[in-house]
């Protein structure tokens, strides 16, 4: 018995020593199959659009395909949840924005994830201002002409939203003018833009990237950024502050997370591939094009932004007098 107990004993050290340089050249092969970055918006949104530029380089830096999978619906909670469910083991990513991860909590009731507890962060891409475009048959060159608009036509005018900052923003200008506006809420901005150039819709609140093609062709007219300066992607248009709306300031960001208990090696390897990415000047250069102000950082920088957000958008969505749906 002695000696069967001392084989056993044997065998069993014989595995544990084997298995141990296969687990590290398994994480030494990382990543080894194709990546899914799953995004809580529709195909043609900001986000989509400046993701499908950081993963082609992303994909050729880790050496393979990245697919991704829009998931649109439910304020960007059905991807948020099903990233948040997904293994953990860096093959699914959530490329997301203060959408999901810093106003939804204050929107939502019953909201189906966690954005601290159930994600990982892995980098920050940039930020994407938003601007406020109206119809061209809108009788209001600047938002001082807007605002006398809506107090002459109390309960006329719309107002479209595609995201959480759009949601955010119509209801902060509505509050801070004293205007009456009905909102009209879509699953997406492409959609809600198409309202705003058919006439169905008085205005939105948009990324710089989604409408500035159509302000460039002349079917719709910009009138201010979002931000509380004016932003070096759209100079010529004042903040909102500058146009006559106090204290207002309202930024999108984007950002890339993985799932919760993703090992940190595959973290920092995807951390270090999309800082190089997003910090090369080309590829800065033609984000910047698209109305992205792309920069990046750490992890850890990331997950503290994150927290920080969210104590801004309780502000934000409690100081515009929106209730939780």
């Amino acid at each position: 018995m002695r000696a069967i107990r001392a084989a056993l004993a044997a065998a069993v050290l014989s595995a544990t020593i084997a298995a141990a340089p296969q687990a590290t050249a398994q994480n030494a092969a990382y990543p080894n199959r194709n990546i899914t970055l799953v995004l809580p918006f529709a195909a043609g949104s900001g986000t989509d659009t400046t993701t499908r530029i950081i993963s082609q380089k992303l994909g050729q830096a880790l050496g393979v395909s990245m697919v991704i999978e829009n998931k649109a619906g439910a304020n960007g909670m059905i991807a948020a949840a099903y990233v948040a469910r997904a293994q953990p083991d860096g093959y699914t990513l959530f490329v997301t924005t203060n959408t999901t991860h810093s106003a939804n909590p204050y929107l939502l009731k019953n909201l189906t994830y966690d954005p601290v507890k159930d994600f990982a962060p892995v980098a920050r891409t940039g930020d994407l201002p938003f601007m406020l475009v109206v119809h061209p048959d809108v009788p209001a060159k600047t938002v001082t002409e807007l605002v006398a608009y809506a107090k002459a036509n109390p309960g006329k005018l719309t107002y479209a939203s595609g995201s959480s900052s759009a949601i955010v923003s119509g209801a902060t200008f509505a509050r801070k003018a004293g205007i009456d506006l009905l909102h009209v809420p879509y699953k997406s901005s492409p959609p809600a833009m198409n309202d705003v150039i058919g006439g169905r819709i008085t205005m939105m609140f948009t990324d710089v990237l989604t409408g500035l093609p159509h302000v460039n062709g002349g079917a719709l007219r910009a009138l201010a950024v979002t931000t509380k300066d004016r932003s070096p992607l759209v100079p010529d248009l004042p903040s909102m502050q500058e146009a006559g709306v106090p204290d207002f300031d309202i930024t999108s960001w984007q950002g890339y997370f993985a799932p919760a208990g993703t090992p940190k090696e595959v973290v920092a390897r995807l951390n270090t591939e999309i800082r190089k990415i997003v910090e090369d000047p080309e590829t800065k250069a033609k984000l910047a094009t698209l109305g992205m102000e792309a920069f990046s950082g750490t992890p850890e920088q990331l997950g503290k932004f994150v927290d920080d957000q969210l104590v801004l958008w309780e502000r934000l969505v409690r100081e515009a007098g929106i209730e939780k749906q």
